[in-house]
C-alpha cells in the first residue's frame, strides 16, 4: 500500500503550486487505480491547517479543504490510518535508530503509522523521510 505525505495533497489541492499538475496527477492514479492508498491521519490534519493559513491568497476555507479530502476518498479505496496499540513501542524504536529529535519526530510518527499499516511506500517530496531507511520513499513530483 502506498501512503501520501502532507506536502503532496497541498500541492495537489492548491492551483497556484507549481507542482499542482503533477501532484494532482499523482493522487488521481491513486484514486482511480482502486487499490488501496492511506493517508495518516497527521497528514490529514496537517494538510488542513496548512491550506486554511494566510501563506496562500486567498487561504482555503475549511470547506474546501475538506471537501478536498472527500473527493480523494470517494473512490473507496482510501483508508486514513493512525496510531494503533503498538505505537508507542514502534516510534521508540525509530527515535532510537535514527536519533532524531524535536521537529523531526513528526516524521518518525508518520514512519510509525506506516509500517503499523503494512504501507509499503510513501509518497513525499520530503527528504528528511531519508533518515529512515524502514520505509521506502518515492518522489512522484520528480519522475
Amino acid at each position: 500500500m502506498i501512503a501520501v505525505d502532507t506536502n503532496l495533497l497541498v500541492h495537489a489541492h492548491r492551483a497556484e503550486s507549481p507542482d499542482h499538475v503533477r501532484a494532482a496527477a499523482a493522487i488521481g492514479v491513486l484514486v482511480e487505480s482502486r487499490r488501496d492508498w492511506a493517508i495518516p491521519w497527521s497528514c490529514a490534519h496537517e494538510f488542513l491547517v496548512v491550506v486554511t493559513q494566510r501563506v496562500f491568497s486567498p487561504p482555503s476555507t475549511a470547506n474546501q479543504a475538506m471537501a478536498a479530502l472527500e473527493a480523494w476518498a470517494s473512490g473507496g479505496s482510501l483508508r486514513l490510518i493512525g496510531e494503533g496499540a503498538g505505537h508507542l513501542k514502534n516510534l521508540h524504536a525509530l527515535l532510537r535508530s535514527s536519533k532524531v529529535v524535536a521537529t523531526r519526530i513528526y516524521d518518525a510518527r508518520i514512519v510509525a503509522i506506516c509500517q503499523a499499516h503494512g504501507v509499503s511506500e510513501l509518497w513525499t517530496a520530503d527528504r528528511d523521510f531519508s533518515r529512515f531507511p524502514q520505509l521506502k520513499t518515492r518522489n512522484p513530483l520528480i519522475e
